[in-house]
């Protein structure tokens, strides 16, 4: 069988997959977590009893010397935009397929519950550079086009650059979009403190962003099986590492909580809602939860 063969029966299985989720599960609450969200300027009026007073206009109740609110309206659609992390870490796997193919997954779900609401839907291809931008449109074809891409895509780099990924995006859509970033989330020092912080506050500044970690569970700990030679799918270093030893599991349990405990601080800083997904995981429960939070 052909490489275009396969990949077609690859893009039809997880549309199937992904597009009955989309219309059984997460249409209604996508919608309802969502729509009005991107909300335009309509007028100002004369304030009314039972009106929100954040909506108060305070500079023309100043001039005219009576209260006055901002009247706004729900825009008719939203522009949702997948920064999709593509790089070399995404490879790895150990339970329920790679990190790479749940992203891919997930992806695939919020793009059909978009198109289900008519919304435009657009991808960000990123590892440490930016690898490809899929510019947001409507419509099945090019819904099929992002999955395609996100199954096929050949980085040309391994590494992990989030906070370029989220200045492309500040850059290319100057409207507020909903954003989702879709990625394992390594981009750390070595003390766990993550690199993106700059450009996280700018993005989540412009746009609605939400952050889908999603991790493989033999990542949260070493498990011990002897000396064990290990290989940075991203850098390329290699070193040989004893398992058994309890120093060198503590050293990097230590290190994986304080990169976990950093990251929630570090969304909480910026009111990001956040998810973290293992690939063993049902994620329906983690997207309904998501969705919850909007």
């Amino acid at each position: 069988m052909d490489n275009a063969t396969e990949l077609l029966k690859k893009v039809r299985k997880i549309e199937i997959k992904t597009k009955a989720l989309s219309h059984q599960i997460f249409a209604g609450e996508y919608h309802s977590a969502f729509k009005g969200r991107g909300m335009a300027f309509s007028e100002v009026r004369e304030y009314q009893w039972g009106d929100d007073v954040r909506s108060m206009d305070w500079n023309v109740t100043a001039r005219l010397r009576s209260p006055y609110v901002k009247v706004f309206e729900e825009e008719r659609e939203l522009t949702v935009v997948l920064l999709v992390d593509v790089s070399r870490s995404g490879l790895f796997g150990t339970a329920g397929g790679t990190k790479r193919e749940r992203i891919a997954e997930i992806a695939a779900v919020l793009s059909f519950s978009a198109i289900l609401n008519n919304d435009k839907v657009g991808a960000l291809f990123f590892s440490d550079k930016i690898e490809k931008f899929i510019p947001p449109k409507k419509g099945r074809s090019h819904l099929l086009h992002i999955i395609r891409e996100m199954l096929q895509l050949e980085p040309q780099s391994d590494g992990t650059d989030i906070g370029a990924a989220l200045r492309y995006l500040a850059n290319a859509l100057k409207k507020k979009c909903t954003a989702f970033i879709l990625s394992d989330m390594l981009d750390a020092d070595e003390d766990g403190t993550p690199r993106y912080e700059d450009a996280l506050k700018v993005a989540a500044g412009r746009h609605d962003l939400s952050i889908i970690k999603v991790h493989d569970p033999r990542e949260r700990s070493i498990v011990p099986v002897g000396l064990v030679h290990i290989k940075d799918a991203e850098s390329g270093r290699s070193a040989w590492i004893d398992t058994d030893s309890p120093k060198v599991r503590k050293a990097y349990a230590e290190w994986f909580n304080a990169l976990s405990a950093k990251e929630e601080k570090l969304y909480n800083k910026y009111q990001i809602d956040s998810i973290d997904i293992a690939t063993d995981q049902d994620y329906v429960k983690g997207l309904m939860a998501l969705f919850s939070h909007k």
